[in-house]
């Protein structure tokens, strides 16, 4: 099942993963923020942090933690979902973003043009 929101879906196997970090952080109100940055291969950026949650993020509560996302953010990730592939050939955590018209090699960074 996947950890769906207005916002972002998570799967388990992202959600499990991302429990499993922020308890290794072992700082308490901390949680998953995701965010975009410009930079990359095709211009904007994923940016994954444990971070504590700032003046305006909008926030999501998920499966046992919280998702930070800044308003500037939120526009281009709006409808993604976040999934984790583990294995000798795992990338870590993959995002699968229907707003995104080209992503590069990595799935790291992407366009919306």
């Amino acid at each position: 099942m996947t950890t769906t929101t207005q916002f972002v879906s998570i799967t388990p196997l992202a959600a499990e993963e991302v429990k499993k970090l922020v308890a290794a952080e072992e700082k308490p109100g901390i949680g998953l923020r995701l965010g975009v940055k410009g930079g990359g291969c095709s211009g904007l950026s994923y940016d994954l942090d444990f971070t504590p949650q700032e003046k305006g993020d909008t926030v999501v509560d998920s499966d046992g933690f919280q998702i930070f996302m800044d308003a500037k953010s939120l526009i281009y990730l709006k409808g993604m979902q976040l999934d984790y592939q583990a294995g000798l050939q795992g990338k870590g955590f993959v995002f699968v973003n229907p707003n995104a018209k080209s992503t590069c090699g990595c799935g790291e960074s992407f366009s919306l043009t």
